[in-house]
This record gives structure tokens, sequence and C-alpha cells, in this order.
């Protein structure tokens, strides 16, 4: 990628890994536009020249058109698909309605690849494509169970992403999924090993490093590969 300004689209970024990741690329001068599902005080919160702020849901097709329509001739050198759930994420699959697991499912693994399809052709030259997964959608790393519906999401999601990357080979993109560690947010609670600014701070070292690198890794926020 040539050097020069920079220009993301981070889809997910009212709270948490989201936000932070705006705090960070704006910090490091890149131009921001952050989009949120209702409108966030944190993001609003954000004076930036650099920001610009998108209200879309990802699971409905037609605000991420009409996002698309907005975005217009606009490119990125980087796409993030940051937003995710983990309704009843503790709860054992046989527990969980079947109508939450579906919407689980479709958030964290349909919606995101759906955003990717609509916004492949906004990527700059050299520009890559990320979606937030998780080490808990690793196969090969599950050995102590739980989380059972998010782990399921997340692995599908890691599957249909080797499929898009597949099927666009000829496109040369650039791919990453990337865990940003057990971080003390909402969904991880307090108990979790990182805090926000090292999870963010990591993950966009890892990005920045890998501008331009096509094909598809996945890796956590140290840059470490993790296992499919």
């Amino acid at each position: 990628m040539a050097d020069g300004h920079r220009n993301a689209l981070i889809v997910g970024a009212s709270r948490g890994l989201g936000l932070g990741l705006v705090e960070t690329f704006l910090k490091r001068g890149w131009t921001v536009t952050a989009t949120q599902r209702k409108p966030s005080p944190e993001l609003a919160r954000l004076s930036s020249d650099a920001l610009r702020v998108e209200t879309v849901d990802i699971d409905d097709d037609g605000a991420v058109a009409a996002l698309r329509e907005r975005i217009g001739d606009e490119r990125f050198d980087l796409v993030f698909v940051v937003a995710g759930v983990a309704t009843q994420a503790h709860d054992p699959i046989e527990t969980v309605p079947r109508a939450v697991a579906a919407q689980v499912y479709l958030t964290n693994a349909v919606s995101p690849v759906r955003f990717a399809e609509a916004f492949r052709d906004t990527l700059a030259p050299g520009g890559t494509l990320a979606v937030m997964s998780s080490i808990l959608g690793s196969v090969g790393l599950n050995e102590a169970g739980g989380w059972e519906n998010y782990r399921a999401s997340k692995a599908a999601l890691n599957t249909y992403l080797r499929s898009f990357e597949a099927r666009h080979r000829d496109e040369g993109l650039s791919i990453l999924l990337l865990h940003p560690g057990w971080v003390r947010t909402e969904m991880g609670g307090e108990e979790a090993d990182i805090d926000i600014a090292t999870s963010v701070t990591g993950t966009a070292d890892v990005i920045e490093s890998r501008l331009g690198e096509t094909g598809i890794a996945y890796l956590d926020y140290t840059g470490k590969t993790l296992d499919w």
C-alpha cells in the first residue's frame, strides 16, 4: 500500500472495542467513518473533523444498501466489521430459544459476510477487509466447551470468510479475522485478561502491519496465528 493518508470504515463502533478502535485510528491520523446501530453518546463525544458517524443495523439489508449508497465513491484502506452479539452465551444450546440462537447466528456470521459483499468494492487498492472473530470460533482449540452458541456463530463466520476469500481470490483481497483477546468489556466481564486499550492498540498494530497482504489470516491481537 502506498504511504499517505488512510481511511477506515469501522462497523459497530458505539461502545467497547469498536469505540476503542475508532479512538485509536483517529489518534494515528486516520480518517474514520464509524457506524452505530442507534445513537451512541460515547461516539458522539468523539469530536473530530476526521470522524464521520453513520447509523446502520447490519441485520437490515435495506439499511446496509442505503449506507452503501451514501458512501458513494469513497474508498477505504480498512473496512472492519466489529459488530456482534453474545445473547445467552453461557447457556447450553438446548436451553437457548431457537429464535435467540438463530439471531446470534445471523448477526455474528451471516450479516458480516453480507456486509463484506456489499462493501468489498469500497476497498482502496491494497486495502484490508477485517472482521472481529474470536478464539472461541476455533474448532481445533475448543477443548473446554462453553459459550456454545457464540462459539458456533464465530466458527461459522470463519468458515464463511474462507469461502468468501476463495470466491474472490482473483481479486487479490486482504482479509483478516481477528481475535481481540479476552477483554474487560460488557461482553468479556470484569475478570477478563486485558483492558480495551491493550486490545485495540494491538489489533490496530496488526492491521497496520499487514495492510496490502493478500489472502486470509486468522490472528489474535498480538499477531499470533490461530488454529482454525
